[in-house]
């Protein structure tokens, strides 16, 4: 006996309720946008911290290297 072709696994049509699909996906997008939103602001803030941390730590390694420099030279002086 020959197989039959395709599938016979087809979903059976129902009524389905666009109105509120639709509904649920607005839904869906407008909190998406409003946690995008959120995260943008998040990684606004974080960025700015980041500047900061960046020129403080760039600050405190030219003091470090100026201090290291006249601590060299003051042992320069004592050794002579």
């Amino acid at each position: 006996m020959p197989r039959t072709k395709g599938s016979k696994n087809r979903p059976k049509t129902t009524y389905a309720d666009y109105a509120s699909q639709i509904a649920e996906k607005r839904e869906y997008i407008t909190s998406l946008t409003a946690e995008i939103a959120s995260i943008t602001a998040n990684i606004d803030t974080l960025k700015a911290d980041l500047k900061e941390k960046k020129t403080a730590l760039k600050k405190a390694e030219k003091e470090v290297a100026s201090l290291e420099a006249k601590k060299a030279k003051e042992d320069a002086k004592s050794a002579e």
